[in-house]
């Protein structure tokens, strides 16, 4: 990098110099110090490959946030929407005219304490953070930043609710309950399928012979309209069904073609959550005695359930189709809790059993019945 400082005839200091693009760069100063550390410092930012262009880091977050988002192509619908919902409420009105290269960690900070006072729940400002946070990553990969100043930013603590689990008769009144979609709530409940996948299934994926649903698609609805489109994970997974749920999913697929879906609404078409929890799932709740239950709690009971059958930690991962099993057992870690106590009896037993082995192996055949112990002296020996 070739740079020079020189005086100006108003008395101030002109350092500048070019950047490998052999593009220039200038600052001015009232003293000639300041110009010669600044120019240093360009020097061994370069040297070090920390240098940005200044030029590109001039751009606000108002003008480059949009332009990142738009190039999430991996998103799923719905979890573009939710960006677009943090970007609107939380983060561009307080940093849209902020220039990126002026956002500080110390800002951001305070920004996340801020929406904290304000009242929101920790999830949401977490969310935010994590948005904002993309897309300042993505801009030290453009070369606009050093370094993505929200790393390591305070966050609030997200305290996780308690999660409900129904026993095998609180589904079996729940679906009693919800009639005409029994079989409905018993796939949830047993099967453990997501409200996308669910209400996406259509009749060829589900094997009554093997006792197996496979689960490939998924619907959501994004501003009222249905796009069917992978699962979450976009993995297809088999997830097993017992003997008395495909009995009565037989009854459900019967008269069926292959493309047609497995549940739909009372008039045809998509059967939409946000129409059948007021109209069939919540009054079943209530009458059951549920109250306030959701229908992605009765995939927590699928867990449960399961897990109460012998199930372990990665069969109930590939049934629930989570990424991990690490992930199931961050999830669902108390339902195998019990599992400890077993293995401690079991740890319990064996040592038992080694050390009766140990004892047999060890006495003599003819000091057995005397009760000498191999390695005592007996009194004759004693005796010599």
């Amino acid at each position: 990098m070739a740079g020079n400082i020189q005086r100006r005839p108003d008395g101030k200091w002109r350092a500048r110099y070019r950047d490998s693009n052999h593009r220039e760069h200038a600052q001015h100063f009232s003293r000639k110090r300041d110009a010669e550390r600044w120019l240093a410092s360009q020097e061994v930012a370069i040297a070090r490959g920390e240098w940005v262009d200044p030029t590109l880091s001039k751009i606000t977050v108002g003008e480059w946030l949009p332009r990142w988002l738009a190039l999430q192509v991996q998103l799923k619908p719905t979890t573009m929407v939710r960006y677009e919902v943090a970007l609107r409420r939380q983060i561009l009105p307080r940093w849209q005219l902020v220039p990126l290269a002026r956002i500080t960690h110390s800002d951001l900070s305070s920004w996340v304490h801020e929406l904290s006072e304000e009242g929101l729940a920790p999830a949401t400002v977490r969310y935010a953070h994590r948005v904002l946070s993309l897309a300042l990553t993505a801009a030290v990969r453009d070369g606009r930043l050093i370094r993505n100043v929200a790393e390591g930013v305070p966050l609030p603590r997200v305290v996780a609710k308690p999660k409900r689990f129904l026993t095998h008769d609180q589904v079996h009144a729940l679906a009693e309950a919800c009639a005409p979609y029994q079989t409905l709530i018993k796939v949830l409940a047993y099967a453990g399928l997501r409200w996308g996948e669910l209400v996406a299934l259509t009749t060829r994926r589900v094997d009554l012979k093997r006792r197996r649903i496979e689960v490939v698609e998924a619907i959501t609805e994004v501003h009222g309209r249905v796009i069917v489109g992978t699962t979450k994970t976009h993995q297809r997974r088999s997830v097993p069904i017992p003997r008395f749920l495909a009995d009565e999913l037989a009854a459900q697929l019967a008269r069926k073609a292959p493309a047609d879906l497995v549940f739909t609404a009372p008039e045809g078409g998509v059967l939409r959550n946000t129409n059948f929890r007021p109209r069939f799932f919540d009054p079943a709740a209530e009458k059951a005695g549920l109250g306030g239950l959701t229908p992605h709690e009765l995939r927590h009971t699928a867990a449960s359930l399961a897990v109460a059958a012998g199930a372990n930690v990665k069969a109930v991962q590939q049934m629930l189709g989570h990424a991990s099993a690490a992930m199931t057992l961050d999830v669902f870690a108390g339902l195998f809790a019990d599992d400890l106590d077993g293995v401690a009896d079991q740890l319990d037993r064996a040592y038992t059993r080694l050390n009766a082995d140990q004892m047999r192996t060890t006495r003599r055949p003819s000091q057995a019945n005397q009760g000498v112990l191999p390695f005592e002296n007996s009194p004759e020996q004693a005796a010599g």
